[in-house]
């Protein structure tokens, strides 16, 4: 081999072994890192707008879209209007206790405290068909089951009623604000009734005091207590039909 020849084969060698330095290695790190860190900030923001969306009205029709439509109407509706309750009939918005604390800026979960074993139970029985519709008017202690708590709680809690000094409402304290009632409708005269014989949420309040009194005072819009026993046997017969 000539001496040029030599040197051509050096420079070549030369000229690949500084190619070959210069081509990064590859680190064989793996990019599961960067995956599972992008799938954990999905599912963050997936979870922080699910539990913001929970707590609007339009959630509950959404998952349980057919039982809850008639509830989330009432809701929508706005005060001091003729409106529709959840069965169906006309009602005063005024009387319907889901209107009038919308207007004071409460939602859906301000009254039913959402508990996932109940929140279970109710998807389950939603995708199984499990349920009757219309759905079946639930009372107080219905509500609070799940919770633990007395029934008077539903309304009684440092979120709702509360006195002007902050502490939360006694039975003794309604039975003091509505004094100057005729029949005041909060001393239990004839044994203890339960709020939500008076107080409806999606449809026109009942004073239940004029089942036996006539001259028991009617607020605005609410309806006597054998207008309520028509709507009921009215509703029974609808949802048997």
């Amino acid at each position: 081999m000539s001496e040029e020849t030599k040197v051509d084969a050096e420079v070549t060698t030369d000229a690949a072994d500084s190619t070959t330095e210069a081509t990064p290695k590859k680190t064989g790190k793996k990019k599961w890192p960067i995956v599972v860190g992008v799938v954990a900030a999905v599912l963050i923001v997936a979870g922080a707008g699910l539990w913001v969306w929970h707590e609007q009205p339009s959630f509950c029709n959404a998952i349980c879209h057919t039982p809850m439509d008639p509830y989330n109407a009432t809701y929508d509706q706005e005060l001091h209007q003729t409106g529709i309750d959840k069965w169906g009939n006309e009602a005063s918005t005024d009387a319907m206790l889901a209107v009038t604390h919308k207007a004071t800026g409460s939602t859906c979960m301000s009254c039913h405290v959402p508990q996932i074993s109940e929140q279970i139970g109710e998807g389950m029985n939603w995708v199984t068909g499990n349920y009757v519709y219309p759905l079946e008017e639930r009372s107080l202690a219905d509500l609070v089951e799940a919770r633990g708590i007395a029934s008077e709680e539903f309304c009684l809690n440092s979120g709702c009623h509360v006195n002007d000094d902050g502490s939360v409402m006694t039975t003794d304290d309604l039975q003091a604000k509505t004094a100057d009632m005729k029949r005041n409708p909060h001393v239990p005269q004839h044994g203890k009734v339960e709020c939500g014989e008076c107080h409806k949420a999606h449809r026109a309040s009942v004073n239940y005091c004029s089942g036996c009194h006539n001259d028991a005072d009617m607020p605005e819009g609410w309806i006597s207590s054998a207008d309520d026993k028509k709507l009921k046997k009215a509703f029974e017969s609808g949802a048997a039909a």
